[in-house]
Parts: C-alpha cells; sequence; structure tokens
C-alpha cells in the first residue's frame, strides 16, 4: 500500500488541508484590517527608545521572533517573557521604551501584570490582542494591533495555530512597515547581518551602474 493510499494519511493530508483552508481565510481578513494599526505604528515609530516584546505561551515564541525581526530591521527591540518579568526582569524595561504585549484573549495575567508595572514608570504599551476591545490589556493601552481570528485551525477549536499564524504574520507586516518608514534599505541590513547565506547574498549582490535618460550618457 502506498502512503496516499493509506486511509490514515488520507484522513491526515485532509485534516492538514482544511487547516491551510481555515488560517487562509482568517489571514484575508486580517489583510482588509490592516490600515488600523496606524496609530500603534505612529507610536512605534515615535518611541525614542526599544521596543521590548513580551508574551506567554505560544504567544510568547512569536513575540520572541518578532522582537529579533524588528531588531535586523532598523527597530532596536528585544523579547522579555512575562513570567520571567514579574521575577526581576522588567527592570530591562526603562522610561523611554515601548512595551509590546501579546494576548490572545487580552487577559494573561503575567503579561496584564508586566505592562502595568511598566506603564506606572511611563513606558508606552500597545497590545497586539484578538479581545474584540474588551479586555484589561486593551484598557492598559493607548494603542490596541487586532489579532482577533474567528476559530483556530483545528477540529475543536482549542489548538493555537490561525491565532499564532495571525500573530505572526501581522507582526511581519509591522517589522516592514517600520522598516520602509524607518528608510532602512539592503545596505543597512546587511550591517545587522552579515552572516550565513542571506548576509552573503546581499553582500555580493551586483549594483547596477546603467544612467537614466534624464541623466545623459
Amino acid at each position: 500500500m502506498t502512503a496516499a493510499a493509506d486511509p490514515n494519511v488520507r484522513l491526515a493530508l485532509a485534516a492538514g488541508q482544511d487547516a491551510l483552508a481555515s488560517i487562509e481565510r482568517q489571514l484575508a481578513a486580517v489583510c482588509l484590517r490592516f490600515d488600523a494599526v496606524a496609530p500603534a505604528l505612529a507610536l512605534l515609530l515615535a518611541a525614542k527608545g526599544r521596543v521590548a516584546v513580551t508574551g506567554l505561551g505560544k504567544s510568547g515564541l512569536v513575540g520572541a521572533k518578532l522582537a529579533a525581526t524588528l531588531a535586523s530591521t532598523g527597530t532596536p527591540a528585544f523579547f522579555v517573557h512575562a513570567a520571567d518579568a514579574l521575577h526581576g526582569d522588567a527592570g530591562m524595561v526603562v522610561a523611554d521604551d515601548l512595551l509590546l504585549a501579546i494576548s490572545k484573549s487580552g487577559t494573561t495575567l503575567e503579561v496584564v501584570r508586566f505592562a502595568e508595572l511598566v506603564q506606572r514608570r511611563g513606558v508606552t504599551v500597545v497590545a497586539m490582542t484578538g479581545c474584540g476591545g474588551q479586555s484589561p490589556l486593551h484598557g492598559l493601552a493607548e494603542a490596541t494591533i487586532d489579532i482577533g481570528v474567528g476559530c483556530e485551525a483545528d477540529p475543536w477549536d482549542m489548538v493555537p495555530t490561525t491565532s499564532t499564524a495571525v500573530t505572526a504574520v501581522v507582526g511581519d507586516a509591522l517589522a516592514i512597515a517600520l522598516m520602509v518608514a524607518r528608510g532602512f534599505g539592503p545596505d543597512d541590513f546587511v550591517g545587522h547581518h552579515p552572516g550565513g547565506a542571506l548576509g552573503e547574498r546581499h553582500r555580493v549582490r551586483p549594483r547596477s551602474t546603467s544612467t537614466s535618460p534624464s541623466e545623459g550618457g
């Protein structure tokens, strides 16, 4: 029996296809409302210090990736695990920084307490949440980025899948938006990312020597 003919494999493939279709639908909905992140983008661009990204669980894992992407594209950033923040790591965040707090529900206790703690120091809080504007984290934030989804990708709507995919994609879109707004280009990127195949590819990229008609010959 080939793998494709195995009933369990066929069942698994069908579930995977359904998951992909579900995620695709939710991402399409996010694209339609992305313009609403303008207030958050303005705050991120105005921040004098660094962007501290925080989250817990799967949101924390996505947040760590987002912090790394921001840092490599011209927005100084770092990740603080929300649980560790309540055991001393909150001291990493100072008044000129901005806290980008991720919580699907907006009620994650450690994330909310961390946001409260740094807000008392004068730190601006931006939330990434799918709470629909009804959560403690939303109430603390000066701007909220909507990462809400209708359902997760599994048949029982319980596994963080669609929500984490949407959070990751919106985070990447934020990073690109900030990169372009700051005028951060390929040469800047190589300065942050000289190693590996990616750094090598950009370091040796050909430069155009042609002139436009208006420049003459």
